[in-house]
């Protein structure tokens, strides 16, 4: 179904091709791209070197906007220079520290009102939805903090990132990146029966991200194909983008996207966008369509994507393989959850099924899942099905369609837009449950469980038509290329009246004078120190994994109500993965509280040349590749206001994180010894930096470290920070990013 070509290909009269129009270089035809012309149109910079890029609108949902407005407000803010829209649809629920969530939201629109932003209040729609619906255009780019900004379908360049980007562009600052490679994603051919847009999306997603075949690229979606796909079904396969580890998404637009527009009253907001005769690609992916099939996508990733009928035929050996990757989650303790015990009589037997968010809740989808339920059951046996349409008037057309009401009679509960299943908030599942869900994530314990506490269940993902058709069948997975079903949808009418009644559009009407509204939890920034001459770290913690998610770095789940309160919060870090971290950072903390006080701590024993009153002592978390998944800025900064100073890895998994970690002014080391990362290391060895300032003020690419274990020094290792700008070196100096702003508005 899918072909990856590595080399470059040109894409000539809608075909590809390797070899371009007469005349005309690879650099010049890669200007013909999509993304590279809404790149140059959003580009301030002098044209070489860095993309300085300034975006038409920001988005926050309640889990991040609250850390945004507190760090743009100790920068200097005034108002939104540009749209900027606060959706509530992460923390939508008061379930757990009392009124926090709810409070969190009043200063949301409070903050909405001085600033002049956009509030969404809870339960109106999941924020890519919103987003959709009401702020995408052609040739617009859009930024905002949650790793699923993504547009591309509607001829939208988005990007998901951490807190602190936006914060730049609330303050007039540029996104700074450089060129991206461009890979086309060429679809040919019409999906049949039964295989929906999560199924293309995991057949790509297993196909490329192990490689790391896109990883900081921007996918471009076009060829023949795409006609055929529906924009919702397009919408669909678009949002899982994020789950190859790709900077952003475009696709060619055409009338079906046009007429997305007109029904949303947005006719203007549409422009004609396809690749120039003779693009060229970096890379290419072909996608044929006509051979695809229902998928399912095994914990702990999507990327471990199998055809369901594939999966089903081998089902108790991939399961097996299933709980030996627990073993990285839980260690033993995996022994005690068997999800073999899942397969019966030859029958994978299915305990939850969960057709939600910006992927699942879309109008096509719980459409169809409704006419393969009709007049069916979900039965009253422990098999449950939870269906979130992804916004209000999803909701509101899947009621006039019958939608719903076909639905409930046959024993789903349809609740309200809401993200929560996306990340434990929300339907989780019984302890060694088998939950089958078209979300976006299956990552480690994103579903809710606490391993810790001897839980575990398990999330794969599917196509909402297969969850539909094991939901009929009582919690037998099927998939829906076996079952027959009206797969019409009737024509979407868009009723925006929810919004008109509830959403507060204050853009350009800041009121500067109005209050903000501070519940108990939301505290300011503790202060952050610059960088001193020198560095001392303590090693946290040691991650061996091939990759860490941000889930694991900070858990998601309603650890993230506390996300207004960074001291709080960050007692949660690393506590499904390490719990042993928060008490060692702690006491590294401490050793530099006493430094600061005078004294010379412990710490310093035997480093030779390291005196307390020009060195710095700091935590550092130890992993090969952390920062897979969510763009959540708390992965970073909770271990910043624990008294961290320094990532050290192999790679990072995700630009996000990594950028993460520079504006919260941690040091995001990378070194090619994998030894320290299998065994080199040790919880409580010492690593100590001479001339860490001067040498990031220099922009020198390598900085030996000397490496302390409990009976001297081990070794002497190389630590880089990458390509790495000017301004970047400038916020590590400064110690973050509020710090610099602040000494830039003195």
């Amino acid at each position: 179904m899918i072909t990856l070509i590595e080399n470059g290909v040109y894409y000539v009269d809608g075909t590809i091709q390797e070899k371009g129009l007469p005349g005309e270089s690879a650099r010049e035809a890669s200007k013909k791209t999509i993304a590279a012309g809404i790149l140059k149109a959003h580009d301030e910079g002098d044209g070489e070197g860095l993309l300085k890029l300034k975006f038409d609108a920001l988005a926050s949902h309640d889990i991040t906007y609250v850390g945004i407005i507190q760090t743009a407000r100790a920068s200097g803010l005034e108002k939104f220079p540009v749209p900027y829209v606060l959706t509530n649809c992460h923390n939508s629920l008061c379930a757990v520290g009392g009124t926090i969530n709810e409070d969190d939201h009043v200063f949301g629109l409070s903050a909405a009102v001085k600033y002049g932003g956009i509030f969404v209040p809870p339960h109106q729609a999941v924020i890519h939805q919103y987003m959709r619906e009401m702020m995408s255009g052609c040739g617009k780019m859009i930024i905002g903090s949650d790793s699923h900004t993504r547009y591309g379908a509607l001829g939208t360049m988005a990007v998901g990132e951490g807190g602190p980007e936006l914060v730049k562009q609330l303050l007039g600052r540029k996104y700074e990146i450089k060129k991206p490679d461009v890979v086309l994603v060429y679809l040919k051919g019409k999906p049949g029966r039964g295989a929906g847009p999560q199924d293309i999306a995991l057949a790509i997603i297993g196909k490329v991200f192990k490689a790391g075949f896109v990883k900081n690229c921007v996918m471009e979606f076009a060829g023949p194909g795409i006609a055929n796909l529906s924009v919702d079904y397009r919408n669909g396969i678009d949002v899982m983008t994020t789950e190859t580890a790709c900077l952003s998404s475009i696709w060619m637009t055409d009338e079906k996207v046009k007429d997305y527009y007109r029904i949303h009253g947005r006719e203007q907001d549409y422009k004609k966008l396809e690749p120039g005769n003779g693009a060229y690609y970096d890379k290419a992916i072909v996608v044929d369509l006509d051979k695809a099939e229902p998928m399912i996508a095994l914990p702990f990733h999507p990327g471990n994507a199998y055809t369901l009928k594939d999966f089903i035929a081998s089902a108790a050996d991939l399961l097996r393989e299933t709980e030996k990757r627990a073993y990285d989650v839980v260690g033993e303790k995996a022994k005690l959850f068997p999800l073999t015990s899942k397969v019966r009589n030859g029958k994978v037997m299915v305990d939850q099924g969960v057709i939600a968010g910006c992927s699942g809740g879309t109008y096509e989808n719980i459409t169809k899942a409704s006419h393969i339920l009709k007049g069916g059951s979900t039965g009253s046996g422990s098999y449950t099905l939870n269906v979130y349409p992804a916004s209000q008037p999803v909701n509101l057309a899947l009621m006039k369609n019958g939608a719903i009401a076909d639905l409930m009679s046959a024993g789903a509960a349809v609740k309200t837009a809401f993200c929560g299943p996306c990340f434990g908030a929300g339907d989780v599942p019984s302890n060694n449950a088998f939950s089958i869900r078209h979300t976006t994530r299956n990552f480690p314990n994103r579903e809710g469980s606490r391993p810790q506490d001897g839980q575990l269940s398990w999330v794969a993902l599917m196509d909402a038509m297969s969850i539909a058709a094991t939901s009929a069948a009582g919690g037998v997975l099927t998939s829906a290329a076996d079952v027959d079903f009206d797969d019409s949808v009737p024509a979407y009418q868009f009723d925006d009246s929810s919004y008109r009644a509830r959403v507060f559009n204050g853009f350009g009407k800041a009121e500067k004078k109005a209050d903000l509204v501070f519940g108990p939890n939301i505290t300011d920034w503790p202060k952050i120190p610059a960088l001193e001459e020198n560095l001392l770290l303590s090693v946290a913690s040691v991650i061996s994994d091939e990759v860490t998610t941000t889930d694991e770095l900070i858990p998601s789940g309603e650890t993230s109500s506390y996300r207004s309160n960074p001291l709080r919060l960050a007692e949660f870090a690393l506590s499904r993965k390490d719990p042993a971290y928060v008490a060692e950072a702690k006491r590294v903390a401490k050793a530099n509280e006493l430094k600061l006080e005078g004294a010379s701590p412990d710490m310093f024993d035997g480093i030779e040349g390291a005196d307390p009153s020009d060195t710095a002592v700091a935590s550092v978390v130890v992993a090969k590749r952390p920062g897979d998944g969510s763009a959540r800025e708390q992965a970073a900064s909770c271990q910043r206001v624990l008294g961290g100073g320094a990532n050290i890895a192999l790679a990072y998994a995700t630009k996000r994180y990594r950028s993460n970690l520079l504006n919260w002014g941690m040091l995001p080391f990378i070194t090619d010894d994998e030894s320290l990362f299998e065994g080199g290391l040790d919880r409580g060895d010492r690593i100590f930096i001479k001339g860490i300032k001067a040498w990031v003020e220099s922009g020198q690419d390598g900085i030996k470290a000397e490496i302390y274990g409990k009976e001297g020094k081990k070794k002497t290792v190389t630590l880089t920070l990458g390509d790495i700008t000017s301004s970047e070196r400038e916020v590590l100096l400064k110690g973050c990013l509020m710090n610099y702003y602040k000494s830039q508005n003195k």
